[in-house]
């Protein structure tokens, strides 16, 4: 009698229940994503939305050029002045990216966590340093992949802290789809240079947006502002990152001197 061939059981998660402010947070993030058209674009919105659902010390984005079989590399950070260092370390260890695609395809391509130190998967180079610099303790991996199970690209958050708990994870896996589309939209042939105009329609401040910059003039925070409007802090920072992106700015500082000088609020 013939044998019952033997079946791989893939691991299955820990059920994670959302909080309906991580259910916000997640809308207001896939919102902004898809404002993201220039690298610039991108920066601020990793670096600035997207911290209050996942912090990280540094993003570094892996993808497939598949004409070439080589790997395009980028990296966004506010802990350093130059955040290309995390890229170039990655670029130049040619097998580092292939052992990281490896330890993810090897957990069923569902997220996982290493540790940022001088063994195993990230050993003892160039790049490891750069984590150390930031004080990173831990890599957060996820990415995509083909129809064939093989990675097309990885998404690298460097992190401080103790082991992320399923729910960061869990966040992770449902925000890097909608990392990718803007990544990949920033590095499309023109979208590289940020001084493209905006898409129609974007550079037009609107009515709350004005009373935002209003508050925030005023020396009001973010929870502030939402309590005086009657909207969720959440909420008011998406305005705020849409609002930057409008005034090709990077801090609200800068946001609120560009509105005085376009006249955009009364002081």
């Amino acid at each position: 009698m013939p044998q019952p061939q033997s079946v791989e059981r893939v691991p299955v998660e820990p059920e994670v229940s959302l909080q309906p402010q991580d259910i916000e947070a997640l809308a207001l993030n896939l919102d902004a994503s898809l404002n993201v058209h220039t690298r610039s674009h991108f920066f601020t919105w990793t670096q600035g939305l997207l911290q209050g659902l996942i912090h990280h010390e540094a993003l570094i984005c892996v993808l497939r050029c598949p004409e070439s079989a080589t790997w395009r590399v980028d990296s966004f950070s506010t802990r350093v002045a130059d955040s290309t260092v995390f890229a170039a370390p990655l670029l130049r260890d040619i097998a580092l990216v292939p052992r990281l695609v490896d330890a993810w395809k090897g957990a069923h391509h569902l997220p996982i966590v290493l540790p940022a130190r001088r063994d195993g998967v990230l050993g003892s180079g160039a790049w490891v340093a750069e984590l150390e610099r930031i004080a990173a303790t831990r890599l957060a991996v996820h990415g995509c992949h083909d129809i064939d199970g093989d990675a097309n690209c990885l998404f690298l958050l460097a992190c401080q802290g103790d082991s992320p708990d399923p729910r960061e994870l869990c966040l992770l896996r449902l925000v890097v789809p909608f990392l990718r589309e803007a990544w990949v939209r920033s590095q499309m042939i023109g979208g590289r240079h940020d001084d493209l105009p905006a898409p129609h329609g974007h550079a037009v401040i609107t009515v709350r947006e004005q009373e935002i910059l209003k508050w925030i003039y005023l020396g009001k925070s973010n929870s502030e502002i939402g309590q005086i409007l009657g909207i969720s802090a959440l909420t008011v920072k998406n305005h705020v990152q849409k609002m930057l992106h409008k005034l090709n700015v990077v801090n609200r500082a800068q946001a609120v001197g560009r509105a005085i000088e376009a006249h955009l609020i009364q002081i």
